[in-house]
């Protein structure tokens, strides 16, 4: 299984604005420095009142299909 670790730094007016269509995607950098795109959907349960802060894990399966996320800081 492939992973991604992403830090990320979304304020909740940020992801109203930006993130919360229908469709939207979420373009950021690994800490490995690969460009990464995913749904930005995945990012809602955890979306707090303080935002998207953390760093999290995207895990993707052999054919790079998207399989979970998980904050791991």
């Amino acid at each position: 299984m492939n992973k991604i670790l992403i830090d990320l730094n979304i304020s909740p007016d940020q992801y109203v604005r930006q993130y919360q269509r229908p469709g939207c995607v979420v373009n950021t950098r690994a800490r490995d420095g690969r460009r990464v795109q995913f749904p930005a959907n995945i990012l809602k349960p955890f979306l707090l009142h303080s935002g998207i802060r953390g760093t999290f894990c995207i895990e993707f399966d052999a054919a790079g299909k998207f399989s979970g996320i998980r904050r791991v800081v």
